[in-house]
């Protein structure tokens, strides 16, 4: 560890391809068939939720390559979004900080929760973990919601994990689209 990170500060490359990173994110997460197709409510609560669930998936393939510094800059560049996007709301100041990190809970929450649920074999707790998380608001989302979103899951983690770490050490990062959708909307 250099002196500049023990003070906190950044290479700037790291920074750069973090926010890089983070901008695909935020493009994958955006995709309007997670909330016309997929049933994720088209609220804050659901567009935090598709975030958080992209953010995951970039935050465990650098985790596999031991990409630590990259991985604190992209919770960095998080941060940085979350706190803009509250003031740009209207947040008072007082009150931002404390959002911020009720935000930064929730997202290890989620990291923790498909962290392990993507270990499993089949499908049942990574579906179990979205239904907690990325459906959490709804009473009832539909079956076949879940089990298209598990499947996108596991569909981007293998992409992801033979995408070249010098990519994503670049700021480049891949996300395959999202699959029609194959449970009930797909039916009506």
């Amino acid at each position: 560890m250099g002196i500049a990170e023990i003070f906190g500060f950044r290479p700037v490359g790291e920074a750069r391809a973090a926010g890089d990173l983070y901008r695909s994110i935020i493009d994958a997460a955006r995709e309007p068939r997670f909330f016309a197709s997929l049933g994720v409510p088209d609220n804050l609560d659901g567009r935090f939720e598709t975030l958080a669930l992209h953010t995951f998936l970039v935050l465990r393939r650098l985790k596999s390559d031991a990409a630590t510094g990259l991985s604190r800059a992209l919770i960095e560049a998080f941060i940085a979004d979350m706190d803009r996007s509250l003031r740009e709301m209207g947040a008072a100041d007082l009150g931002v900080a404390r959002r911020v990190k009720a935000m930064v809970q929730g997202l290890y929450g989620r990291i923790k929760a498909y962290e392990e649920a993507i270990e499993e074999p089949g499908d049942a707790a990574l579906e179990a973990a979205l239904r907690r998380n990325l459906y959490g608001t709804l009473s009832m989302p539909r079956a076949g919601d879940l089990a298209d979103v598990a499947r996108y899951m596991r569909r981007q983690h293998a992409a992801l994990a033979a995408q070249p770490l010098s990519e994503l050490r670049a700021g480049r990062v891949e996300f395959l689209p999202l699959p029609e959708a194959t449970g009930e909307e797909a039916q009506r």
